[in-house]
């Protein structure tokens, strides 16, 4: 199979298929990562290959009442991490994966290290949450304390970091704010110890809440966040503080949530509603 064939399956897949454009560059990638690490050869030029439309999906998001019956029937830690990203906009795995050193009390926020491009940002750390953070807060270090007794107590430290800073990796302000309820052993370096919370722990749970709050939308963790911009924007911030607080790079993806503010059709009336 040379560049033509190849040429002609992924056209085929886009024209014929219509799959998804990442589903394309899926079939692409692993065509390309055949021919150069196990043929050992180059593919060449794909020259007049048609690529997959990428579709523009409007964001689901939540009304600001279906959101506070989301989180109603929700509890414990599922709603405190809920909490966070609706109040502040965090992506789901910046909240798993979020430091006590980055929750900032004195000013009440919450700053996201190595975010999506990786980047750093700061938002908002939402006044309604604090005590019920705190008190979690305390439980988790009382668990960190308890393992340190009993010699475990370390967290995974991103690059080079465990060499930086040597001992950093038991210390408490480097631990995970939803830490695991159990100890496993790290596949990286065979060290027991205790990880983030596994993402699904949310989802399922969000999902739950969704179905008892009665709602037909395809909801998920994210619509917290789509919800977070889009009531920002009701609200009447400006769109570049917004865009700031969500760590989008481009101004146009955060336009995306202007297309919900209490008004369908472009803010059009429609002809019946004047009857």
């Amino acid at each position: 199979m040379g560049t033509n064939e190849v040429n002609q399956f992924l056209t085929h897949l886009a024209v014929k298929d219509r799959v998804a454009a990442s589903t394309q560059t899926q079939a692409l990638c692993a065509i390309v990562f055949l021919y150069k690490y196990v043929l050992n050869t180059e593919l060449g030029s794909l020259d007049g290959l048609i690529r997959a439309k990428k579709k523009k999906n409007l964001p689901v998001v939540f009304t600001r009442e279906e959101a506070g019956q989301v989180l109603a029937n929700m509890t414990g830690t599922h709603r405190l991490m809920a909490n966070l990203l609706y109040g502040s906009g965090l992506r789901l795995m910046e909240c798993i994966r979020l430091r006590v050193k980055d929750v900032d009390f004195g000013y009440n926020q919450i700053v996201v290290r190595d975010g999506k491009g990786k980047k750093d940002r700061i938002t908002m750390l939402p006044k309604v949450i604090v005590h019920h953070l705190k008190e979690h807060l305390k439980r988790v270090e009382n668990q960190h304390k308890e393992d340190i007794e009993q010699g475990y107590g370390s967290v995974y430290l991103p690059n080079a970091l465990a060499r930086k800073y040597r001992g950093a990796e038991k210390s408490w302000v480097w631990q995970y704010v939803f830490p695991s309820s159990k100890i496993s052993v790290d596949p990286r370096s065979g060290i027991k110890r205790r990880h983030h919370v596994n993402q699904q722990y949310l989802h399922r749970a969000v999902k739950s809440a969704v179905q008892k709050s009665g709602i037909s939308k395809a909801a998920s963790c994210h619509t917290f966040r789509h919800s977070f911009a889009t009531h920002l924007i009701e609200d009447g911030y400006d769109i570049r503080t917004v865009q700031e607080l969500l760590g989008h790079k481009d101004v146009s993806t955060t336009m995306v949530y202007t297309h919900v503010l209490n008004k369908g059709g472009r803010g059009v009336r429609s002809p019946i509603d004047t009857i």
